[in-house]
């Protein structure tokens, strides 16, 4: 089915050319959309030229019926009893049943997409119905995730559409009330580089809320269609693992998940023990703040003393004390690379445990 918002700007549009009032009734005679306030028809005569043969015999309307293939879909009232009146009847019925023609094919386009993303389809349906749509098979295709904040911007989906929906071999659909899915083709040349970029674009469409509840995070590029779906995963991986470790940042890759994709898929029990192994009965938590800043600028700095020691205004030698106090509360020297990698990872752990029962609740 047409909206009918569209028909009623086609119908409104072709009046403008043709200086011809039109209505659109469905087969029970009830109109959906007019151009004209009064219809001096009843809606009896209306059913009864959908359920007969002939055509009605009234002289200032004219009547036609759209179809979509073979099922009754509209009845076109066309005021007016010429034959010019009767020929704007046909082709404006033409151009009804093309809008069905168009819009069952962006439904069914729609409707394969979601079905592929899910891993709904068998590879040979894949094949088969891509032919059938007319999509194109061997194509370099990404797959980008917008979560957006519904409250704040019920208008995403549309914003990028107009965006992006230009191009026919791109696909957007809406999965949820706050997920947007984009699976863009890709012109040659084109790489991740670029498509950071479009990420950032996407972001600036949806636009951007202050609760930092919208984020864009995209997959790997893929050679074929059957491959799209593997795509999406990983851009969903991205958007969790993403928001685990980089809460900082709202465009999340694939690529450049680094140890945290590792990380997300351990068991929270193999969590608990590793972090017992490594600090006993006690937690990162209990690190009071200046120690976990000390340890985080320690990280950024790549284990440099010297550094560290002036990004956080302090002496040498009171950073080299922090770090001997660390070390006699963990047996972790973090100036030690070996140690300061099983730190680092323990300190990473814990996040994605904090992150895991949060989804509990």
């Amino acid at each position: 089915m047409i909206s009918n918002q569209i028909l009623q700007s086609t119908i409104e549009g072709i009046k403008n050319i043709s200086r011809v009032e039109l209505c659109v009734t469905d087969v029970e005679g009830k109109v959906l959309v007019t151009t004209f306030p009064e219809v001096e028809i009843s809606q009896n005569d209306i059913v009864t030229f959908a359920q007969s043969q002939a055509d009605p015999d009234h002289e200032n309307y004219q009547f036609f019926k759209v179809y979509d293939e073979h099922q009754l879909e509209y009845i076109l009232v066309v005021k007016g009893g010429n034959d010019d009146i009767h020929l704007i009847g046909k082709m404006v019925t033409f151009q009804i049943q093309g809008l069905l023609t168009a819009y069952k094919e962006r439904f069914d386009k729609d409707n394969f997409i979601k079905n592929l993303l899910l891993d709904n389809l068998l590879l040979v349906d894949i094949y088969n119905r891509a032919k059938k749509l007319h999509i194109e098979v061997e194509a370099r295709r990404l797959v980008f995730i917008l979560e957006t904040n519904p409250d704040k911007n019920s208008g995403a989906l549309e914003s990028v559409k107009s965006l992006l929906g230009t191009k026919s071999g791109d696909f957007i659909t809406a999965v949820d009330e706050k997920n947007i899915i984009i699976v863009k083709e890709l012109a040659p040349g084109e790489d991740y580089a670029q498509m950071n970029k479009v990420a950032a674009t996407i972001l600036e469409a949806a636009g951007r809320d202050e609760e930092g509840k919208t984020h864009v995070a995209y997959g790997t590029i893929v050679k074929e269609i059957k491959e799209v779906s593997r795509s999406y995963k990983e851009a969903r991986m991205a958007m969790d693992v993403g928001k685990i470790f980089s809460a900082e940042n709202d465009i999340y890759a694939y690529s450049s998940l680094g140890i945290g994709r590792l990380i997300y898929q351990l068991p929270i029990p193999l969590c608990k023990m590793f972090i017992k192994e490594i600090f006993g009965n006690k937690s990162p938590d209990d690190f009071d703040e200046e120690t976990l800043t000390t340890i985080n600028k320690f990280f950024e700095n790549s284990l440099n003393v010297s550094e560290t020691s002036r990004q956080l205004y302090i002496h040498r030698n009171t950073l080299v004390y922090r770090l001997d106090k660390l070390q006699k509360s963990t047996g972790l020297d973090l100036r030690v690379f070996e140690d300061a990698i099983t730190f680092k990872i323990a300190l990473m752990v814990v996040q994605y445990m904090k992150y895991m029962e949060t989804l509990d609740y």
